[in-house]
This record gives C-alpha cells, structure tokens and sequence, in this order.
C-alpha cells in the first residue's frame, strides 16, 4: 500500500506522541506499505514554526528532513497533475494544505493517514480503509 503522511501523523510519529493511533503506527513501520511525507508539509510545518505555532526541538529546515530520512519515508514533491487535481475537488475543507495532501492522494493513488474526521468529505482513500 503507498501511503501519505497528514502533518500531524508525520510529527506525531517522529516524537513518538501518544495520539497516533497504534494503527497508524503499524502501517507505518510495515516494510510492505511505501509510505511519503509530501513537500507540503515539511512547508506547512515550516510556515507554522516561524509563526510560533509549531514548537519542534531543532532547526526544522534540519530537523524535518533528518528525521523523515531516519524512518525511511520518502519525499513525495508537488507536481503539476497534483496542482491541478485542485480544479475537480469540491470546497469542502478550508485548508489549503490539507487539499493539496488530498489532491496528492488522488493523483498518486495513494491512502491518506489522517486523524482528521473533515477529510472523510472527499473521495480520498483514508486510513484505515
């Protein structure tokens, strides 16, 4: 299974934070699934630190490619068939990050884990199935 990390699941996973789902986990560490953390979010997470949102214990532009390599989750970039996924998605979620993950998952058949109930609005694949 390909799957794509949320934000959150990425950081919680990384910290070891006791909301992920055990579920989540497992998908995660089983060498059966290919799992992705997009570019979207290490610029999410980015844009949240330097507003003071998002405390992380390091420099994130090291520290967020140092523990996504650490795991062995890959880099998925924003490609233009991606961007203009945009166009078919309903207006039904306010975060442009979260449908721009949506619109990754769509074009790269992919499952989107995710503890975020909004999300189950669109024709995504979510985890758990």
């Amino acid at each position: 299974m390909r799957l794509l990390l949320d934000t959150h699941v990425f950081l919680w996973f990384i910290t070891g934070d006791e909301r992920l789902p055990e579920a989540f986990s497992k998908a995660i560490c089983d060498p059966a699934n290919d799992v992705f953390l997009s570019v979207v979010s290490i610029w999410e997470s980015m844009v949240k630190h330097s507003l003071g949102k998002l405390s992380l214990p390091a420099d994130p532009a090291v520290y967020l490619p140092t523990l996504r390599k650490r795991h062995g989750i890959a880099t998925l970039p924003l490609d233009e068939a991606s961007v203009l996924q945009i166009a078919a998605l309903p207006n039904l979620h306010r975060d442009p990050f979260d449908r721009m993950l949506i619109c990754q998952a769509i074009s790269h058949d992919m499952s989107l884990v995710s503890q975020d109930k909004a999300l189950a609005q669109y024709k995504v694949r979510l985890l758990p199935e």
